[in-house]
Protein backbone atom coordinates (compact mmCIF):
# COMPACT_ATOMS: atom_id res chain seq x y z
CA UNK A 1 0.00 0.00 0.00
CA UNK A 2 1.80 3.29 -0.78
CA UNK A 3 -0.81 6.23 -0.42
CA UNK A 4 -3.71 5.95 2.31
CA UNK A 5 -5.90 8.94 3.19
CA UNK A 6 -8.14 9.15 6.42
CA UNK A 7 -10.86 11.03 7.96
CA UNK A 8 -11.34 10.12 11.24
CA UNK A 9 -14.24 10.79 13.47
CA UNK A 10 -14.54 14.27 11.31
CA UNK A 11 -17.65 13.03 9.74
CA UNK A 12 -21.19 13.25 11.20
CA UNK A 13 -22.33 9.46 10.11
CA UNK A 14 -18.79 7.70 9.92
CA UNK A 15 -15.64 7.16 12.13
CA UNK A 16 -13.35 5.81 9.65
CA UNK A 17 -13.49 7.29 6.22
CA UNK A 18 -10.40 5.17 4.53
CA UNK A 19 -9.46 5.75 1.10
CA UNK A 20 -6.05 3.77 -0.18
CA UNK A 21 -3.85 2.57 -3.32
CA UNK A 22 -1.73 -0.43 -3.31
CA UNK A 23 1.48 0.13 -5.60
CA UNK A 24 3.01 -2.75 -6.34
CA UNK A 25 5.20 -4.78 -8.98
CA UNK A 26 2.58 -6.24 -12.00
CA UNK A 27 4.56 -9.70 -11.77
CA UNK A 28 4.15 -10.18 -8.07
CA UNK A 29 1.25 -12.68 -7.74
CA UNK A 30 -1.76 -11.29 -5.33
CA UNK A 31 -5.17 -12.46 -4.69
CA UNK A 32 -8.26 -9.73 -4.79
CA UNK A 33 -9.95 -8.58 -1.22
CA UNK A 34 -11.86 -11.86 -0.19
CA UNK A 35 -12.58 -13.41 3.54
CA UNK A 36 -9.73 -15.44 3.86
CA UNK A 37 -10.02 -19.19 4.11
CA UNK A 38 -7.69 -19.40 7.10
CA UNK A 39 -9.27 -16.54 8.95
CA UNK A 40 -12.55 -15.81 7.92
CA UNK A 41 -13.30 -12.91 9.79
CA UNK A 42 -10.61 -10.93 7.65
CA UNK A 43 -11.57 -8.80 4.67
CA UNK A 44 -8.69 -8.00 2.95
CA UNK A 45 -6.27 -9.05 -0.30
CA UNK A 46 -3.67 -11.02 -0.11
CA UNK A 47 0.17 -11.09 -1.15
CA UNK A 48 1.02 -14.85 -2.52
CA UNK A 49 4.51 -14.66 -2.14
CA UNK A 50 4.31 -13.51 1.68
CA UNK A 51 0.96 -14.77 2.65
CA UNK A 52 0.18 -11.54 4.24
CA UNK A 53 -1.59 -8.00 3.27
CA UNK A 54 -1.44 -4.53 3.10
CA UNK A 55 -4.71 -3.56 4.39
CA UNK A 56 -7.77 -5.21 6.04
CA UNK A 57 -10.77 -5.50 8.19
CA UNK A 58 -12.56 -7.60 10.49
CA UNK A 59 -16.15 -8.72 10.81
CA UNK A 60 -15.94 -6.71 14.10
CA UNK A 61 -14.49 -3.72 12.39
CA UNK A 62 -10.92 -4.14 13.57
CA UNK A 63 -8.38 -2.05 10.56
CA UNK A 64 -4.92 -1.96 9.61
CA UNK A 65 -2.56 -0.80 6.31
CA UNK A 66 0.65 -0.09 6.04
CA UNK A 67 2.71 1.71 3.41
CA UNK A 68 6.29 0.74 3.22
CA UNK A 69 9.25 3.64 3.89
CA UNK A 70 10.65 4.29 0.15
CA UNK A 71 14.83 3.58 1.82
CA UNK A 72 16.02 2.65 -1.76
CA UNK A 73 19.14 0.64 0.37
CA UNK A 74 16.89 -1.50 2.18
CA UNK A 75 16.49 -3.45 -1.00
CA UNK A 76 19.64 -5.10 0.07
CA UNK A 77 18.26 -6.37 3.26
CA UNK A 78 16.79 -9.37 2.56
CA UNK A 79 16.91 -11.11 6.02
CA UNK A 80 14.26 -9.08 7.32
CA UNK A 81 10.62 -10.52 8.13
CA UNK A 82 7.75 -9.86 5.99
CA UNK A 83 5.91 -6.43 6.63
CA UNK A 84 2.78 -8.11 5.11
CA UNK A 85 2.48 -9.93 8.17
CA UNK A 86 1.79 -6.99 10.48
CA UNK A 87 -1.13 -6.48 8.94
CA UNK A 88 -2.41 -9.99 8.84
CA UNK A 89 -1.14 -10.61 13.04
CA UNK A 90 -3.33 -7.64 13.99
CA UNK A 91 -6.32 -8.29 12.27
CA UNK A 92 -5.61 -11.66 13.13
CA UNK A 93 -5.33 -10.86 17.08
CA UNK A 94 -7.67 -9.58 19.64
CA UNK A 95 -4.89 -7.49 21.55
CA UNK A 96 -6.07 -3.18 21.79
CA UNK A 97 -3.94 -1.05 19.34
CA UNK A 98 -1.40 -0.01 21.98
CA UNK A 99 -0.99 -3.50 22.98
CA UNK A 100 0.12 -4.39 19.85
CA UNK A 101 2.23 -1.71 18.99
CA UNK A 102 4.11 -2.19 21.98
CA UNK A 103 5.02 -5.85 21.59
CA UNK A 104 5.53 -3.99 17.85
CA UNK A 105 7.96 -1.45 18.81
CA UNK A 106 10.27 -3.81 20.54
CA UNK A 107 11.19 -6.17 16.73
CA UNK A 108 11.20 -3.13 15.28
CA UNK A 109 14.35 -4.06 13.72
CA UNK A 110 13.38 -7.19 12.33
CA UNK A 111 11.19 -5.21 9.27
CA UNK A 112 11.92 -2.59 7.20
CA UNK A 113 10.63 0.69 6.92
CA UNK A 114 7.03 0.84 7.18
CA UNK A 115 4.15 2.90 8.17
CA UNK A 116 1.25 1.47 9.76
CA UNK A 117 -2.67 2.77 11.27
CA UNK A 118 -4.19 0.64 13.30
CA UNK A 119 -7.76 0.77 14.94
CA UNK A 120 -9.55 -1.96 17.36
CA UNK A 121 -12.87 0.50 17.41
CA UNK A 122 -12.31 2.24 19.79
CA UNK A 123 -8.93 4.13 19.02
CA UNK A 124 -6.90 4.56 15.93
CA UNK A 125 -3.32 4.58 16.23
CA UNK A 126 0.06 5.06 14.41
CA UNK A 127 2.95 3.76 14.56
CA UNK A 128 6.67 3.58 12.47
CA UNK A 129 9.44 1.71 12.73
CA UNK A 130 11.45 4.63 11.41
CA UNK A 131 10.61 7.31 14.18
CA UNK A 132 9.62 4.10 16.54
CA UNK A 133 7.21 6.28 18.42
CA UNK A 134 3.38 5.46 19.05
CA UNK A 135 0.99 7.62 18.29
CA UNK A 136 -2.73 8.05 19.38
CA UNK A 137 -4.67 10.24 16.50
CA UNK A 138 -7.12 12.60 17.42
CA UNK A 139 -10.32 13.55 14.99
CA UNK A 140 -8.70 14.50 11.79
CA UNK A 141 -7.92 14.32 8.44
CA UNK A 142 -4.52 11.75 7.91
CA UNK A 143 -2.37 11.71 4.91
CA UNK A 144 0.40 8.88 4.24
CA UNK A 145 2.63 7.72 1.63
CA UNK A 146 6.37 6.15 1.77
CA UNK A 147 7.52 8.69 4.38
CA UNK A 148 6.46 9.49 7.41
CA UNK A 149 2.58 10.52 8.42
CA UNK A 150 1.47 13.82 7.04
CA UNK A 151 5.19 14.38 5.29
CA UNK A 152 3.69 17.05 2.85
CA UNK A 153 4.44 15.10 -0.58
CA UNK A 154 2.37 17.02 -2.94
CA UNK A 155 0.08 14.28 -3.99
CA UNK A 156 -0.44 13.60 -0.04
CA UNK A 157 -1.49 17.25 0.62
CA UNK A 158 -3.17 16.86 -2.34
CA UNK A 159 -5.05 14.16 -1.50
CA UNK A 160 -5.79 15.79 2.01
CA UNK A 161 -7.24 18.91 0.34
CA UNK A 162 -9.33 16.95 -1.95
CA UNK A 163 -10.80 14.88 1.31
CA UNK A 164 -11.99 18.03 3.00
CA UNK A 165 -13.62 19.33 0.71
CA UNK A 166 -15.43 16.44 -0.01
CA UNK A 167 -16.29 15.89 3.99
CA UNK A 168 -17.21 19.99 3.31
CA UNK A 169 -19.60 19.51 0.53
CA UNK A 170 -20.61 15.88 1.07
CA UNK A 171 -19.57 12.55 0.08
CA UNK A 172 -20.30 9.51 -1.47
CA UNK A 173 -17.73 6.49 -2.32
CA UNK A 174 -17.51 7.12 -6.15
CA UNK A 175 -15.83 10.82 -5.65
CA UNK A 176 -13.17 8.96 -3.21
CA UNK A 177 -12.70 7.10 -6.23
CA UNK A 178 -12.18 9.85 -8.32
CA UNK A 179 -9.78 11.22 -5.86
CA UNK A 180 -7.68 7.79 -5.68
CA UNK A 181 -7.49 7.67 -9.90
CA UNK A 182 -5.54 11.03 -9.74
CA UNK A 183 -2.81 10.55 -12.26
CA UNK A 184 -1.37 13.82 -12.57
CA UNK A 185 2.87 14.07 -11.24
CA UNK A 186 4.20 16.91 -9.61
CA UNK A 187 6.02 19.37 -10.93
CA UNK A 188 10.07 18.89 -10.65
CA UNK A 189 10.57 21.82 -8.15
CA UNK A 190 8.28 19.82 -5.84
CA UNK A 191 9.15 16.41 -6.34
CA UNK A 192 10.62 14.53 -2.83
CA UNK A 193 14.28 13.48 -3.11
CA UNK A 194 14.31 9.69 -1.75
CA UNK A 195 17.06 8.73 -3.47
CA UNK A 196 15.68 7.09 -6.45
CA UNK A 197 16.36 8.58 -10.11
CA UNK A 198 14.27 11.47 -10.58
CA UNK A 199 12.05 10.62 -13.40
CA UNK A 200 11.12 7.42 -11.41
CA UNK A 201 10.78 10.08 -8.69
CA UNK A 202 8.25 12.01 -10.91
CA UNK A 203 6.35 9.22 -11.89
CA UNK A 204 5.70 7.92 -8.34
CA UNK A 205 4.33 11.38 -7.47
CA UNK A 206 0.71 10.77 -8.85
CA UNK A 207 -1.89 9.21 -6.46
CA UNK A 208 -2.60 6.47 -9.05
CA UNK A 209 0.28 5.24 -10.72
CA UNK A 210 1.22 3.69 -14.15
CA UNK A 211 4.52 2.35 -15.53
CA UNK A 212 5.39 -0.48 -17.58
CA UNK A 213 6.25 -2.95 -14.75
CA UNK A 214 5.12 -1.13 -11.50
CA UNK A 215 1.84 0.59 -10.68
CA UNK A 216 -1.98 0.58 -8.56
CA UNK A 217 -2.94 -2.27 -8.10
CA UNK A 218 -5.75 -1.48 -7.12
CA UNK A 219 -7.69 1.44 -4.86
CA UNK A 220 -10.16 0.37 -1.84
CA UNK A 221 -12.54 2.75 0.32
CA UNK A 222 -13.75 1.83 3.70
CA UNK A 223 -16.25 2.96 5.43
CA UNK A 224 -17.06 2.56 9.46
CA UNK A 225 -20.16 4.03 10.39
CA UNK A 226 -21.55 5.43 13.96
CA UNK A 227 -23.18 1.72 14.12
CA UNK A 228 -19.36 0.01 13.29
CA UNK A 229 -21.26 -0.87 9.77
CA UNK A 230 -18.56 -1.77 7.07
CA UNK A 231 -18.83 -0.51 3.41
CA UNK A 232 -15.43 -1.86 1.83
CA UNK A 233 -14.84 -1.73 -1.61
CA UNK A 234 -11.72 -2.93 -3.66
CA UNK A 235 -11.36 -2.03 -7.60
CA UNK A 236 -8.10 -4.30 -8.99
CA UNK A 237 -6.48 -2.96 -12.21
CA UNK A 238 -4.44 -4.88 -14.80
CA UNK A 239 -0.86 -3.50 -15.47
CA UNK A 240 -2.52 -1.07 -18.44
CA UNK A 241 -4.67 0.42 -15.86
CA UNK A 242 -8.22 -0.54 -17.10
CA UNK A 243 -10.38 -2.06 -14.39
CA UNK A 244 -10.55 -5.76 -13.72
CA UNK A 245 -12.49 -6.53 -10.78
CA UNK A 246 -14.34 -4.40 -8.31
CA UNK A 247 -15.42 -6.12 -4.72
CA UNK A 248 -18.17 -5.16 -2.07
CA UNK A 249 -18.66 -6.05 1.31
CA UNK A 250 -21.51 -4.34 3.31
CA UNK A 251 -21.83 -5.91 6.62
CA UNK A 252 -25.12 -5.47 8.81
CA UNK A 253 -25.38 -3.07 11.36
CA UNK A 254 -24.21 -4.34 15.02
Amino acid sequence: MCIIFIAYRCHPNYNLITAANRDEFYKRPTKAAYFWEDNPSILAGRDLEQMGTWMGVTRTGRFAALTNYRNPSEFEKADKKSRGHIVRDFLAGDESTFEFLKKLQQENLNYRGFNLFVSDGDSLMYYSNIGNEIKQLEPGIYGLSNDQLDTPWPKVEKGKRKLKQMLDNGLNHEQLFALLGDQETAPEEKLPRTGVPLQLEKTLSSIFIKSPDYGTRCSTVLTIDQNQKIHFIEKTFMSHGADEKEFTFISEKN
